[in-house]
């Protein structure tokens, strides 16, 4: 006898047709006498009238049969069924597959057959069909064999409840899925879970249903090792592995922490009984407690080809949670080390170089350290303050400074200031204000070292932008912990690494720089145009890639009349203006190359005369060089997005990009367009998130895949689940970024080195 809320149905596509929801305590054809049984609901006569077999239906009211779930067999040899153009049926909105096409009432259907030699006397015509009943409940797929006489075209209608007797189904009696199939789990050893389940007598599980997954940030389950199964023929799915006794699995566990832990486990598994009904697919929750592992296990991962990686956040994380107040300080300052030569903190060096040189005549190597150390802590304290307030308030702020005003605003700044650098005009705090910053810094020094902190706060809010894994790792630990101290020092200590560069900047350029001379007009003017360079990068965050190219093309001719380019040089003329003429020649051939290539539609500093290529002669639009995306805005494009990838059964990977992301620009000019990656990427779906705006719309999908803010990379199963451990922040190598790919989608195809 089935329970409330049990399903008849088989796996898969079929399971969500055999939906039969059960609303009474005992058995529907049992105990309730307005629910008829099928051969009641679904009544039809066969005749054969010669050159053809015509099936007349019946259907109760309340009833209705499906039209794509009807189908004729042929059950002797001699007799080949021909098509059979069904009728069409009338429109039903259907719960699970939309609309539908059904019959209610009467319909009558037309079988043409032809004999293949002797006309045998009878035919066994397999009718195949499905229906529901309006109240909700749906019976299992039925299939009848009808023997029709062939020899004479006499009256053949047949009886069924002459053909099915006394046959009911409420003799039938199941026990409830949990008592069908039992989980256990057991810890093999640090590294190994037992995954068994019990299986009663009279029923069975497809081994294809059974899956394992870790619920954890600090662990990643591998591919389930199961045993082989019996062979069974399913009437739905052909020939299917199943586990008619208890089956025994082994789960490998890699593991970010070497600490005993106790590990939940998503369990997953459908089943069947042989009587004629299947439970849906289970999901269970399972804890397993896993003992301390040795440490040459712990950090590392499990070395077993089928487990996932836990991601380099994730074991960031951690080791901010565990590991010692030491370790964790020097791990991140040296995270933040690395950081400091990507194009997302460089821009910080003619920026200081410029607040250094401003000092003049009074520069020396002290000097120039305590500028730098002062622009180093107002950049680390602002940054760990931001960073502190972003993670518990759920918002991203440097993404908030990086708006198309906020940078226009800073870019007209860095032409100010660059204007001031070539005497355009004298730069001068109003004398109210120099007054007041006197009284406070006492000194002129004091009150150069407060500027050049907030010059540091400022930078690191608009410059360092973009998110890595020791970022991520920070934010996360203080969102999900609320462990301010730890998160903050982490990133306190990130933020010094980035900036140890630039105090040796300082040192160095306040040791060699001559005292005074004509060499400082000279500085002056190189450092306005570190300003012009640095207004047009930040402004090319928001401007088209052409005018981008146009603007550094200007820039990069102008330096070369500057130089020299086009001075005419005399026999008199000295080795270093000579090497200078020629540098601005290059240096005016290049730019003019950039403003050519702009007004051909090209966007890129390396390959500014690719547009050349395709003229409107050639009748054909330029192949586009990277990855083709499709554009998600919202959760629900997302959701949508993976419906439609999981019914093309193939895997999804989202991108998120801003236009403000320097990683992400990185990504696009020198990882997407690679063949190697093209190649890996073949079978996936391609999405991308464009958050520049940052508006809620943005902020709600990001929060929605746990994502802190660009570059990160999600990738998702053909099923639409979240691939945990696969996420990709950050910059990454095109041959290591393919490689990657092939990982998160299971795709064992060999990607070749990219040139």
């Amino acid at each position: 006898m089935l329970n409330s809320g049990y399903l008849m149905c088989k796996p898969s596509y079929s399971s969500l047709l055999l939906i039969c929801m059960l609303f009474a305590a005992s058995s529907c054809w049992g105990q309730n006498q307005d629910i008829l049984r099928p051969y009641e609901a679904f009544k039809y006569s066969v005749e054969n009238i010669g050159d053809s077999i015509q099936v007349n239906w019946t259907i109760e009211e309340g009833y209705y049969l499906y039209r794509n779930r009807i189908s004729f067999g042929s059950g002797t040899n001699s007799i080949v069924i021909g098509n059979i153009d069904l009728p069409a049926g009338e429109q039903h909105e259907d719960e699970f597959f939309g609309k539908q096409q059904v019959y209610r009432d009467r319909f009558l259907v037309t079988i043409p057959y032809r004999n293949i030699g002797e006309l045998p006397e009878t035919l066994d015509l397999a009718i195949k069909s499905q229906g529901c009943a309006d109240i909700g409940l749906c019976y299992p797929p039925q299939t009848w064999v009808e023997t029709v006489e062939l020899n004479s075209r006499g009256d053949n209608k047949i009886d069924l409840r002459d053909a099915f007797g006394a046959f009911s189904i409420s003799n039938l009696e199941f026990v409830p899925v949990d008592e069908a199939f039992e989980p256990i789990l057991t810890a093999i050893d640090s590294n190994r879970i037992e995954v068994a389940i019990r299986v009663k007598e009279g029923y069975y599980l497809y081994k294809e249903k059974i899956a394992a997954e870790a619920e954890s940030n600090i662990a990643q389950a591998g591919m389930l090792n199961l045993p082989n199964g019996e062979s069974k023929t399913d009437q739905y799915f052909g020939k299917m592995e199943v586990y008619y006794q208890d089956v025994f699995g082994e789960l490998p566990i890699a593991r970010a922490t070497p600490e005993a832990m106790n590990l939940a486990i998503k369990l997953q598994y459908q089943g069947c009984a042989d009587g004629g009904i299947c439970y849906p697919p289970v999901t269970k929750m399972l804890t397993v407690s896993l003992p301390q592992a040795s440490a040459g296990k712990a950090l590392a991962a499990v070395a077993l080809s089928s487990a996932p990686p836990v991601s380099e956040q994730a074991r960031l994380a951690e080791l901010i949670k565990n590991s010692s107040l030491f370790i964790m300080t020097l791990t991140f300052f040296g995270a933040g080390l690395l950081l400091a030569f990507t194009p997302c903190v460089l821009p910080m060096v003619p920026i200081l170089s410029t607040i250094i040189a401003g000092e003049g005549k009074k520069v020396s190597a002290a000097r120039g350290f305590s500028l730098s150390l002062s622009y180093v802590l107002g950049m680390a304290v602002i940054y760990t303050v931001a960073g502190v307030i972003a993670a518990a308030a759920g918002v991203q702020l440097q993404a908030s400074f990086n708006q198309p005003w906020v940078l226009t605003l800073f870019s007209a700044f860095f032409i100010i200031l660059a204007g001031g650098m070539f005497d355009l005009y004298d730069l001068q705090i109003p004398s109210a204000i120099q007054n007041r910053l006197t009284n406070i810094s006492k000194n002129q020094n004091s009150g150069t070292l407060i500027g050049a902190f907030m010059m540091g706060a400022i930078s690191s809010l608009i410059v360092t932008a973009c998110v890595g894994p020791a970022l991520i790792a920070a934010l996360t630990v203080i969102a999900q912990t609320g462990d301010i101290a730890r998160g903050g020092a982490a990133l306190f200590a990130m933020s010094m690494g980035m900036g140890t560069p630039l105090l040796i900047v300082g040192i160095v350029q306040g040791k060699l720089l001559p005292k005074a001379g004509p060499w400082m007009v000279t500085a002056k003017h190189a450092f306005g145009f570190m300003m012009l360079g640095l207004a047009i990068w930040m402004v090319s965050r928001v401007l088209p890639g052409g005018i981008t190219l146009a603007l550094w093309g200007i820039l990069v001719v102008i330096v070369g009349i500057y130089v020299g380019g086009l001075t005419k040089l005399s026999e008199n003329s000295s080795n270093i203006q000579k090497l200078s003429k020629g540098a601005g020649l290059i240096s005016i051939i290049f730019g003019s190359v950039l403003l050519v290539g702009s007004l051909a539609g090209s966007d890129s500093l390396l390959r500014p005369l690719e547009g050349l290529k395709y003229t409107i002669s050639d009748g054909y639009i330029p192949e586009h060089r990277g990855l083709k995306f499709q554009q998600v805005k919202t959760t629900a494009d997302l959701d949508i997005a993976l419906v439609n990838a999981a019914a093309e059964g193939k895997t999804t990977m989202l991108d998120f990009y801003a236009d403000w992301c320097v990683s992400c620009i990185e990504m696009e000019e020198f990882t997407f367009t690679k063949d190697a990656v093209k190649d890996a990427l073949s079978n996936t779906i391609l999405l991308q998130a464009d958050v520049t705006a940052n508006d809620q719309a943005d902020q709600a999908l990001m929060a929605r895949v746990n994502v802190f803010g660009p570059p990160t990379i999600i990738f998702f199963d053909a099923d639409g689940s979240k691939r945990a451990g696969y996420e990709v922040v950050g910059y990454m190598k095109a041959n290591e970024f393919a490689r990657h790919v092939n990982r998160a989608t299971n795709n064992t195809a060999y990607s070749k080195p990219t040139n």
